[in-house]
């Protein structure tokens, strides 16, 4: 009897999706990514990374060392394959500064050919243009720098409106800074300084964030949230004060490999280098004078993406682009979401628009929890709101969409990490969001007839319910109780009204 094979060429993308893939050859790592969905917020459909380590050779003595070539051959001959039975024959690759600048950088680039992937050398102006749209991506209202560390160099892009102003490369990679160092304890404070003033960055930074972007970085951050207590295991958009950047040179200059491999989320490969990057960053921001730090999850390969992307597409809040995906993909009425944020919204005219976003994505997740057991339902809502794989929304939202679909699925008291991250009044306020999406779930049974023909309106103390006499036998006796909950919420009464 002939063997069955138990694996299959992966499914070509959904209708409206498209799959595409990336192979970023890096200093330090090489990473494949397959990227499926909507073109705007395309979620990880594979990520494999693989510590080649191609800059160590490039920061010695100016080559790729010829073992980190072989090794990075191997990975992406793996990687060319793997990426061709998930459906993306012709990965995008691009090779950055160990690549660009190794005296035999030529000879790989031809090796990587001969594997049939074209690869493209990105300039330093290339790498800081692509990490500034990833974070736009990700942040689309940043206004401030974007930090790119990689192991060979380190970039620098002013973002704002938008756009990428500024960019700038300098030799500064983790794999370098070792080197620096080693000429004295003030040596890369001093080079940093005058590399920062000689080409017109200093105090760029004053009063604006600081993005930090690049996988060193990030476990700076991974250990900051472990030093801190900080309640999710989220890093994209972590939020430090400058101050912070020179504590982790202090820190981890007592804290042995054994403590840190105790970092939830933190890499072993990235220990020998932490110091390196903490003292770059503290540096880097004192010379900027940047006012905070915040860590974005989106770079170099998600700026690729971005730069791909039509004016229309761009133009999309990844917020909402991607609880609407969650949304239809989870839920029973594809267009409900976007039926009951309009349903809702009179209550709440006024809001500012940050809130109002988040409570229009919180709509779109107003189903995810209906395939769960009843019991388990408001813990779905919280686990889908706070652990989602959101973009252009911090933790303070990310709490209120989560306070939001507790009390929408019936969650009784307060979820502790919910109280962490918000402040007494943004939980009211997500409180009523529940309670007003569980009002429209019970009156239309998640259907749009019933929303169409109603309305709800905040009359002085009164919370009235419009409602088409053809709809009216739908105010039952369930319908009526989640009503003047909703009223009590608003510290008013309750109407029925058919019009």
């Amino acid at each position: 009897m002939p063997a069955i094979s138990m694996f299959r060429r992966a499914k070509s993308p959904a209708p409206g999706h498209t799959r595409m893939g990336i192979i970023d050859i890096g200093s330090n790592s090489i990473r494949l990514v397959i990227y499926d969905g909507p073109a705007r917020v395309p979620a990880a459909l594979f990520n494999e990374k693989v510590m080649a380590g191609l800059g160590k050779g490039v920061s010695r003595d100016g080559a790729l060392d010829p073992g980190a070539m072989d090794r990075a051959i191997a990975t992406l001959a793996r990687f060319q394959r793997l990426s061709e039975q998930m459906g993306v024959p012709h990965p995008r690759t691009v090779a950055t500064a160990a690549v660009r600048d190794a005296a035999n950088g030529k000879l790989f680039i031809d090796r990587v050919l001969d594997l049939g992937l074209a690869v493209e050398l990105l300039s330093g102006d290339d790498e800081g243009r692509l990490a500034g749209f990833g974070v736009i991506a990700s942040i689309p209202q940043a206004n401030g720098i974007v930090g790119d560390l990689g192991g060979g160099s380190l970039e620098l892009a002013r973002v704002i409106d938008g756009k990428v102003r500024e960019t700038s490369s300098f030799p500064l990679g983790v794999l370098r800074i070792g080197a620096v160092k080693a000429k004295g304890p003030r040596a890369l404070g001093a080079l940093v300084a005058k590399t920062i003033e000689k080409t017109g960055w200093k105090g760029r930074g004053q009063g604006l964030p600081f993005y930090m972007v690049g996988g060193s970085w990030r476990s700076l951050a991974r250990l900051d949230m472990h030093l801190t207590g900080y309640p999710l295991p989220i890093v994209h958009h972590y939020w430090m004060p400058p101050e912070n950047a020179q504590h982790l040179v202090r820190v981890l200059a007592h804290l042995d490999r054994k403590r840190l491999r105790e970092v939830v989320g933190l890499s072993g490969a990235r220990i020998p280098t932490l110091a390196s990057a903490a003292s770059l960053l503290s540096h880097v921001v004192r010379n900027l004078g940047s006012s905070e730090l915040i860590v974005s999850a989106y770079g170099l390969r998600e700026g690729l993406l971005y730069d791909e992307l039509s004016e229309y597409q761009r133009a999309q809040d990844p917020l909402i682009a991607s609880a609407r995906e969650e949304g239809a993909r989870q839920g029973r009425f594809p267009e409900h979401g976007d039926l009951l944020e309009r349903w809702i919204a009179p209550l709440f005219e006024h809001e500012g628009p940050a809130d109002a976003r988040i409570r229009h994505a919180t709509c779109l997740l107003a189903d995810v929890g209906w395939r769960a057991h009843p019991e388990f339902r408001a813990d779905r809502g919280v686990e889908t709101a706070l652990h989602g794989n959101w973009v252009g929304i911090d933790s303070r939202g990310r709490g209120m969409m989560a306070h939001a679909l507790w009390t929408s699925f019936g969650g009784q008291g307060m979820v502790p990490v919910i109280s962490s991250i918000c402040s007494p009044q943004e939980i009211i306020i997500a409180e009523r969001w529940g309670y007003a999406l569980r009002l429209g779930q019970r009156f239309s049974g998640g259907v749009a007839d019933a929303l169409v023909g109603s309305r709800l309106a905040l009359n002085g103390s009164v919370l009235e319910l419009h409602c088409e006499r053809d709809n009216a036998i739908l105010y039952g006796e369930s319908v009526e109780r989640r009503h003047k909950t909703l009223a009590s919420a608003f510290g008013a009464g309750h109407q029925f009204i058919v019009d």
